[in-house]
């Protein structure tokens, strides 16, 4: 198993800021693990990039202080790859992880659902991966609206 993740030094409380589905860009500015087209399509379950979940446990609490929710209630949350690792994004890296809420019009329910749908693209040849991480780090929700797919 991986050897145990070290927890970043926590930031100030209320120090990041979340809007509309979207974390901060400072705090979470997403991280990648690998641009390979081959990797990503061939390269088997996320589950080998994904760390303990006691360490996403803890970085989830340690970032919804950091976040400043008032809803301070873990399952409320989930703890999101940035750049999903579907497309390259990294396991373990704090700047690509945060605390992503399950309500709202923007919610971690979609985002998965966008997620999906880029891994599609890059696997496709359709989207190259730089253009995808980039663009889901950047606003993830671009790609909601001409999928009516994703709301049925």
């Amino acid at each position: 198993s991986m050897a145990a993740q070290a927890m970043p030094t926590p930031r100030a409380a209320g120090s990041c800021h979340s809007v509309d589905g979207l974390p901060d860009a400072t705090c979470t500015p997403g991280a990648v693990r690998t641009t390979s087209v081959d990797n990503i399509y061939h390269g088997g379950s996320t589950k080998q990039y994904r760390p303990e979940s006691s360490y996403t446990t803890n970085l989830k609490r340690q970032q919804i202080g950091e976040y400043g929710y008032e809803d301070v209630n873990l399952a409320d949350y989930e703890e999101d790859h940035l750049i999903s690792l579907e497309i390259g994004g990294d396991g373990s890296d704090p700047k690509n992880l945060w605390p992503e809420p399950h309500t709202g019009k923007y919610n971690s329910f979609l985002k998965d659902k966008v997620e999906n749908w880029l891994h599609k693209q890059v696997c496709s040849g359709a989207m190259k991966p730089e253009d995808a991480q980039h663009g889901i780090a950047t606003d993830w929700r671009q790609y909601i609206p001409n999928r009516s797919a994703y709301l049925n």
